[in-house]
């Protein structure tokens, strides 16, 4: 039983500071046409992928492009362990951090008003699989969206 311990510190110890302790790089610059594409890992989801599974549809504007930012500004404020961490009129980036560990990943939302969309992305920062919560993420946002009364926005 000791020896088990042992070997379990030993070994697990070290897994998990380099698994915690590593940070990947933080999207920092704000983009202007295109969101950063997604990575070959299936932890990612957008509207501008190729790839039909990493695909989702992209919002269109309510309104108009500061309406339907209020509106997405609101929704992504009101769910839980979210942190804003860039704003300009025509993008915003969220991070969401998970309950148990605190994995993050990251919400680009691009406003195109040329198409009157909303482009998204959403991505885990570590890992391989996210088990489908970017896509689910994504999903219930899109529907918070298309429910919300565009006359209950505020900033």
């Amino acid at each position: 039983m000791k020896l088990f311990l042992y070997c379990s510190l030993v070994v697990g110890a070290p897994l998990l500071l380099m698994c915690c302790a590593s940070t990947p790089d933080t999207p920092t610059e704000i983009p202007t046409g295109r969101l950063p594409p997604c990575p070959s890992s299936p932890n990612c989801v957008s509207t501008e992928a190729t790839d039909p599974a990493r695909q989702m549809a992209p919002l269109p504007y309510r309104v108009d492009r500061a309406t339907s930012r209020k509106m997405i500004l609101s929704i992504v404020r009101a769910l839980p362990r979210t942190t804003i961490v860039a704003e300009a009129d025509h993008y915003l980036h969220a991070e969401f951090r998970s309950r148990l560990f605190g994995f993050v990943d990251d919400v680009e939302f691009l406003f195109d008003d040329d198409a009157a969309v909303i482009h998204f992305r959403s991505a885990s920062r570590t890992g391989y699989s996210d088990m489908g919560v970017n896509r689910q993420r994504m999903t219930a946002i899109g529907e918070a969206y298309r429910a919300k009364n565009t006359d209950d926005v505020s900033e």
